[in-house]
């Protein structure tokens, strides 16, 4: 499998973060978020999970900033939150209570989320704060889908501000096909190139979880309750 902790996500809202959006490419991002389900329904979501790549489980509280962590195979819960940083992580069902293991954790929880999230919701980010869009022009996808290309970089947001994307919207159905991922915007080639393939209707918003040979993003599911304790116990 291919390097896939790459990515930035961006929290909505980001107060103090300018964005410059030409408006053809805001058109275009307009239209993707139709697609999905629209912006109203993406702001009812709740609760979200889905298990990245294999590799662990992700719950978010998408209202409160709420996110556990599962690590079956290193046997490590982390409870933490977005915003505060703070929270808990246990191994082997035992608090790591030192504040140095905490502080390594919830520095590690952040980042985890913020890209296993990134690789799931990026079409729905496209319009926030801090998120520069630009529109490049045409071009076929690895599918041979005619598709609207832009160009994504951000404005001093993000776990890794440096990046930048190619996003392939196909011009029939407005959906996300394709991205280039570019580890410094100067680069001229991508260092990866992944689809976005099979979209599934989860709640009233289109999720895609097939990442082609990178893997799978599964157990996707859109909530509306979860057990009480979910954010806050192993």
């Amino acid at each position: 499998m291919k390097k896939i902790l790459i990515c930035a996500f961006l929290i909505s809202p980001i107060i103090g973060f300018t964005q410059q959006i030409d408006s053809r490419s805001s058109a275009v991002a307009d239209s993707v978020m139709i697609a999905l389900g629209g912006k109203q329904n993406w702001e009812k979501v709740h609760y979200l999970k889905w298990n990245f790549f294999g590799r662990r489980t992700i719950y978010w509280d998408k209202w409160t900033g709420d996110v556990r962590i599962e690590i079956s195979g290193k046997k490590l819960v982390i409870l933490t939150n977005i915003n505060s940083k703070k929270g808990h992580v246990f191994r082997n069902t035992s608090e790591l209570m030192q504040p140095d293991s905490n502080a390594y954790f919830m520095d590690r929880g952040y980042k985890i989320w913020a890209n296993d999230s990134y690789w799931l919701l990026m079409p729905f980010k496209l319009k926030d704060p801090g998120v520069n869009i630009s529109y490049v022009g045409t071009s076929r996808d690895t599918l041979n889908n005619d598709c609207y290309v832009m160009e994504v970089t951000f404005n001093k947001v993000g776990v890794t501000p440096e990046n930048m994307y190619h996003i392939y919207v196909d011009r029939k159905n407005y959906l996300v096909t394709q991205w280039e991922y570019f580890e410094k915007s100067s680069e001229q080639k991508p260092d990866i190139k992944t689809p976005w393939w099979n979209y599934e209707r989860h709640g009233n918003i289109l999720l895609s979880g097939d990442r082609g040979p990178d893997g799978k993003i599964t157990d996707i599911e859109v909530m509306d309750r979860v057990r009480t304790d979910l954010f806050s116990r192993f």
